[in-house]
């Protein structure tokens, strides 16, 4: 017994060190960040492109704060990709009421089946200005300075610029930890970044140049993968010098949150499908960070059942908790989240249980759609 308690003890004070790890090297850049620094204030043309499959309610409520954006010259590209709902009426009708709103149309073809990556090439291909920026159908922008706040980033180096897009606040336990999981998602792409070592973006709210687009092959490395219009094209071309991120509650892009748990569970696999083909240096920091966190969890509950004194348990719980905290309250107010901290508990143990299920049923599930 004393030997089992010895080697769980150790394994357990292992894992809680590399979780202080990631917490205080890496999500504390987050935390200290201070937002945009920088100077650039010139106001380039800007595209932004958005897909819409079947979104006519969206775009119908969505669509005119990005039209009404406070930004001198700028288009918004939207792709309609094989809508039957009537979009294609609703944005032939607002096009004639606004020139910067362009239409690209893609037709239902019976032999022909494509995912989001060729709606997007062929917004990009459509897109007149070089600074590109995306979004979707079914969000909306926090304020009319969105644009302005993406754009000062861009400069003779930066290519890639990484935004924040929270979900909107709902009050079920299901809202809350669907915010409690993208903001863990924004919090490590985010300070991995701020790091040197970008991994990913969200294609709710990011931009990039249409050059990069280009010099990189866009999509062609993994069209094969349904998804990763997004977080792909990051882990392939970000680096250390060319990217940067955006914060300033002024550029969030608000999003309509899934409302049931079987839909979260379809969104998630989407998104596990593209994780499968980062950089091997981001897949094993990326598994090293759930595993530890998983397991700490693990070797605590092992350590409850085998009776060890209860200070020790609540020591190990404790410290860990305690490092969150400081370093989540100033990441939670920047990003508009701070009513999580009280889930923190909660959701912690439930992310790392979540997550660890996500990636064996997904072993199980092959068929992904994007819509």
């Amino acid at each position: 017994m004393d030997y089992l308690v010895i080697s769980f003890s150790i394994a357990l004070f292992i894992c809680l060190i590399l979780q202080l790890y990631y917490t205080l090297a890496i999500h504390r850049k987050l935390a200290v960040y201070k937002g945009y620094e920088g100077h650039n204030q010139i106001l380039e043309p800007i595209s932004v492109i958005i897909c819409a499959k079947n979104e006519l309610e969206n775009l119908k409520q969505h669509l005119l704060p990005f039209l009404e954006q406070d930004y001198p010259d700028f288009e918004i590209v939207i792709v309609n990709d094989c809508s039957n709902d009537g979009s294609d009426w609703f944005l032939r009708d607002l096009s004639l009421q606004h020139k910067n709103l362009k239409v690209v149309t893609i037709n239902d073809h019976p032999r022909f089946k494509h995912g989001k990556k060729f709606a997007v090439t062929l917004g990009i291909k459509a897109a007149k200005n070089e600074n590109l920026v995306f979004t979707d159908a079914d969000c909306r922008p926090a304020t009319n300075q969105w644009l302005k706040c993406i754009q000062r980033n861009f400069d003779e180096h930066t290519e890639i610029v990484l935004a924040y897009s929270p979900y909107e606040f709902k009050g079920s336990l299901l809202n809350r930890f669907i915010r409690y999981e993208t903001f863990i998602n924004a919090l490590n792409y985010l300070s991995y970044a701020l790091k040197g070592d970008p991994y990913m973006g969200v294609g709710r709210n990011m931009a990039y140049k249409k050059s990069l687009f280009f010099k990189g092959k866009g999509f062609a490395s993994h069209m094969h993968i349904l998804s990763g219009d997004d977080d792909l094209f990051v882990n392939q071309n970000a680096t250390s010098t060319n990217t940067r991120i955006e914060i300033d509650c002024d550029s969030h892009i608000w999003s309509e949150p899934k409302e049931s748990l079987s839909s979260y569970f379809s969104q998630k696999f989407r998104h596990q499908g593209a994780g499968k083909a980062y950089k091997s240096s981001h897949k094993k920091m990326l598994t090293l960070q759930v595993l530890s966190g998983f397991l700490f969890y693990v070797f605590l509950i092992v350590l409850i059942i085998l009776k060890v004194d209860w200070w020790i348990i609540a020591a190990f719980y404790a410290i860990r908790l305690f490092i969150q905290i400081l370093v989540y309250v100033p990441v939670l107010k920047k990003l508009k989240y701070i009513d999580l901290i009280w889930w923190v508990p909660v959701f912690d143990f439930i992310y790392y249980m979540f997550i660890v299920l996500l990636n064996f049923l997904a072993l199980f599930r092959k068929k992904i759609e994007w819509k």
